[in-house]
């Protein structure tokens, strides 16, 4: 599987550690920045990262900010791309299970290392259901085409 990640200034110390976590995985990941604490504008990361899955280069991307808040609301607006923001565990599991999240959103001033890294963890391993959760991603999906 491969993941593209990335995040803005105020989320650079927690996308080092999730690359800690991912590696855990059998992923090859592919970081687009930032690497620094200079401000950068979150949906330039987002987009990156999102272009991605879109085009197949990655299967999920991860998209990280100071609260995840504005990167999950910029990724949410590219056709194809279904982003949770999620704060723990338990959502990380159902935006995979029942929604098929294809992004994962963060905040790396709000959360702290061990709890974002089961949270990745849970969501790395938590399959899509399918079944009555795929016609509502396919409802989802037609919205964008209104």
């Amino acid at each position: 599987m491969k993941i593209t990640i990335g995040s803005d200034h105020g989320a650079v110390a927690l996308k080092d550690e999730v690359k800690k976590v991912l590696a855990e995985f059998d992923v090859e990941v592919k970081d687009v920045g930032t690497f620094g604490t200079e401000s950068v504008d979150y949906p330039d990361i987002a987009e990156k990262v999102c272009a991605d899955v879109v085009c197949g280069d990655a299967e999920r991307g991860i998209v990280l900010c100071g609260t995840g808040i504005g990167i999950s609301i910029a990724a949410n607006k590219i056709k194809g791309i279904r982003c949770a923001l999620c704060g723990d565990v338990y959502s990380a599991k159902m935006s995979r299970e029942h929604n098929n999240a294809n992004v994962l959103a963060m905040g790396g001033r709000v959360l702290g290392f061990g709890l974002a890294g089961e949270i990745v963890r849970a969501w790395m391993t938590t399959d899509f259901a399918g079944g009555r959760h795929e016609r509502r991603i396919n409802k989802i999906a037609a919205l964008e085409n209104k």
